[in-house]
């Protein structure tokens, strides 16, 4: 009776060790080690100079969901196509990340009302939840937001240019856009 126990427990652990690796991560899972909690990766915290515009970063699009990162790559490939250079100016931020930005902008702007105008808080930052880009420079922001619908790619706020969001809904359209990213 003990080995039919011991057997049952084995195929049970198996099976939920592989619906646990089928889920898309942004972190490489490792047995014995617990999953790592999206919102606290941490995203690259700059990046080599943007080989169009050296106000800019290209930083790598580390930490991004998985299938977010395979549709920046498919994105930027269809832009180069066309003879246009993406530069990730601001991609994955962990909680920690985008409390310093929100912060900053606090600091720059005087209120938290109008600092979330341009950076919002770590609960409802897109950029934390890994799948939010800012694209760099002006020429290819213009170009994701004229051809990134047929990737999956939408620029969600009237008033930053740069920020782009994936959802593969999004193919069949664009969701209105917003005013800023207090709407």
């Amino acid at each position: 009776m003990t080995w039919r126990i011991v057997a049952l427990v084995a195929v049970v652990v198996a099976a939920v060790g592989a619906m646990v690796v089928a889920v898309p991560l942004a972190v490489e899972v490792v047995g014995g080690r617990g999953l790592a909690v999206l919102e606290d990766v941490p995203g690259p915290e700059s990046g080599p100079e943007c080989p169009v515009d050296s106000r800019y970063v290209d930083e790598e699009p580390d930490g991004l969901r998985q299938d977010v990162l395979a549709a920046w790559r498919e994105l930027r490939a269809a832009a180069e196509r066309d003879g246009v250079l993406a530069c990730v100016n601001d991609g994955k931020r962990s909680n920690a990340q985008q409390q310093r930005e929100f912060d900053e902008a606090v600091e720059k702007f005087g209120t938290e009302e109008l600092a979330a105008g341009y950076v919002l808080p770590p609960g409802k930052s897109n950029h934390v939840k890994g799948f939010a880009v800012d694209v760099q420079p002006w020429s290819a922001a213009e170009w994701v937001a004229e051809h990134g619908q047929a990737h999956g790619w939408c620029r969600r706020y009237d008033n930053e240019y740069w920020h782009f969001e994936y959802d593969p809904d999004y193919r069949t359209g664009c969701p209105e856009m917003l005013p800023d990213a207090t709407s």
